[in-house]
């Protein structure tokens, strides 16, 4: 029997092209992003600004890992639905001042069917924390994450 092992570390590689002073273009993987500002600060709004795409990805993060770990403890996480609520410190982007962490705090709300124990979410939530990269960057740079689980019975 030949076991295969993954990589633990990989590398990728992301490209973008500066279309405008706003417009970004991004491609990996053969797949193809925009990003962008809105129309109120001088970008043509094809796509998530630059801060917005962090938090969305910490949520697509939140989303990926939270249903890793339910399957790993096989636990039915459904019906997930994740909202972003930011403070954002601008004064760094509008060149006012240098901002040592431009978002002070960040709350998921978190709403999902489960069948789950309550023990069980406990466990789900302590892991994400462990295992989701974006949380762990969010944090590391002096983000508080909060989040609140508000989870029905299946």
């Amino acid at each position: 029997m030949v076991t295969i092992r993954e990589k633990t570390v990989v590398k990728w590689r992301m490209e973008g092209i500066a279309a405008s002073h706003a417009l970004t273009e991004i491609s990996i993987r053969g797949l193809n992003s925009k990003i962008d500002e809105p129309i109120e600060r001088g970008g043509t709004n094809l796509g998530m600004s630059p801060t917005e795409t962090l938090v969305a990805a910490l949520i697509g993060c939140t989303n990926v890992i939270s249903h890793k770990i339910a399957h790993k403890n096989g636990i039915e996480l459904a019906n997930m639905r994740i909202r972003a609520e930011v403070e954002f410190d601008r004064r760094g982007v509008t060149l006012t001042e240098d901002v040592a962490v431009p978002f002070p705090s960040m709350t998921l709300t978190i709403d999902a069917t489960s069948d789950a124990s309550a023990e069980q979410i406990d466990k789900l939530r302590h892991e994400l924390s462990m295992f989701c990269p974006v949380s762990k960057v969010i944090r590391a740079a002096g983000t508080v994450i909060n989040e609140v689980w508000n989870v029905t019975a299946a």
